[in-house]
């Protein structure tokens, strides 16, 4: 239960913070509250906001491809920002961009389903 909830919290964080990611942590709590907690478990899953792309990637259906666009397009444009005017340090700017490029990877691999 502690480790759902707080990967629910991380995950809640990572929708404002470009360099946390959101869906690992919900899925982690997924994970966590189906082994721990049923009623945690249903409400991660009947959540309005997260729910159904948490079933979604869950069942191996994947995400739609209006949000993969979305979340490119919030990630490059804020960690191009971050890059090239909230950090100093040349090494922190590479490292920036390698993470985008690493979510770029991960979210194109991931299956593009179609709307219901």
């Amino acid at each position: 239960m502690i480790a759902g909830s707080v990967s629910v919290a991380f995950g809640l964080l990572g929708i404002f913070l470009p360099v946390l990611p959101t869906t690992p942590f919900l899925l982690l709590a997924a994970a966590c509250f189906a082994r721990s907690s049923d009623r945690f478990y249903n409400w991660l899953l009947s959540n309005r906001l997260f729910g159904k792309h948490i079933m979604n990637y869950r069942e191996g259906k994947g995400v739609l491809l209006r949000y993969k666009i979305i979340v490119l397009s919030a990630l490059w444009g804020l960690m191009l920002y971050s890059a090239l005017f909230a950090v100093q340090n040349w090494w922190a700017r590479i490292i920036l961009l390698g993470i985008a490029v690493c979510v770029t990877i991960h979210l194109c691999m991931i299956k593009t389903c179609k709307p219901d």
